[in-house]
């Protein structure tokens, strides 16, 4: 599995890249763009909605940021074979699309073309914050309520994924809603990043995950689903066709379509216990 402090030189990697010169010491290589894997066309066919005006994040994401992003964590969208590289984007769009979609059952060109709508939880509940959590400690005022494309949620997610790609998750958890590419990084972070007992979204859909003892007696098999479960399996899993569940797989499906892969087995987390 791909560790944190792997993820960290990744970052860090995509922060300064170094060239050397003719010393004899091999020029190292910015990380292969997935820009051959996704067009900007096949882009803009997949979020067909995400800048109308009734969307409150149009023209927040945008191609050029996620490309960008996906660079500083090079094994995203770069593991196994081409179907395995698609699928994992695909998995992850459609993931980052049902957490901010704007769509409804009716909507123009169906419900599975208005992901990346908004970029900021409406009327949240709490201001998220566990004081238990010493580790990453709330800052007075601040609220850590959904923010960005995986809608970034709690103080002990803020903290570490600030620390990651490069700004205080803490103190200014607001620029997550404000400013694209670290919105997207703090996306791809979740996608990337094992938080024991679960595995990284990353490791499911390329294949790398091994199911412990306790995984197997959760039913915890790998696919589609279990990614699902990693994200919001405490809410959504365990349940027989659930709604939200559905809608997930609904824009997967459309997106695995779209790449012209099949979506691999195991949608749905209706048998699995969450984490």
């Amino acid at each position: 599995m791909e560790s944190s402090s792997l993820i960290s030189f990744s970052l860090l990697f995509c922060f300064s890249i170094l060239f050397f010169g003719s010393n004899g010491v091999e020029a190292r290589r910015a990380p292969p763009s997935i820009s051959y894997l996704i067009s900007e066309n096949l882009f803009n066919s997949i979020f067909l909605h995400k800048d109308d005006n009734a969307c409150p994040a149009r023209n927040f994401y945008n191609y050029t940021s996620f490309i960008q992003a996906a660079k500083c964590f090079p094994s995203f969208g770069n593991t196994g074979d081409i179907a395995t590289r698609k699928r994992e984007i695909a998995a992850f769009l459609a993931q980052i699309s049902h957490e901010t979609t704007g769509g409804w059952a009716t909507a123009p060109d169906g419900p599975y073309a208005w992901g990346l709508c908004f970029k900021e939880e409406i009327n949240p509940q709490s201001n998220y914050c566990d004081s238990t959590n010493t580790q990453w400690p709330c800052y007075p005022g601040k609220s850590y309520h959904g923010r960005g494309p995986i809608q970034l949620s709690w103080n002990y997610n803020y903290g570490p994924a600030g620390k990651a790609v490069g700004f205080d998750g803490l103190r200014n958890p607001e620029i997550v809603a404000n400013n694209s590419l670290i919105a997207l990084k703090t996306g791809l972070w979740f996608w990337m990043t094992e938080q024991s007992p679960k595995p990284s979204c990353h490791d499911v859909m390329v294949g790398k995950y091994v199911p412990t003892e306790a995984d197997l007696a959760a039913n915890r098999t790998a696919g589609y689903g279990l990614v699902t479960n990693i994200i919001n399996g405490g809410l959504e899993c365990g349940i027989p066709n659930d709604a939200r569940v559905n809608d997930r797989i609904g824009f997967f499906q459309r997106y695995a379509q779209l790449f012209k892969v099949d979506t691999g087995p195991n949608l749905d987390c209706a048998n699995q216990k969450p984490f």
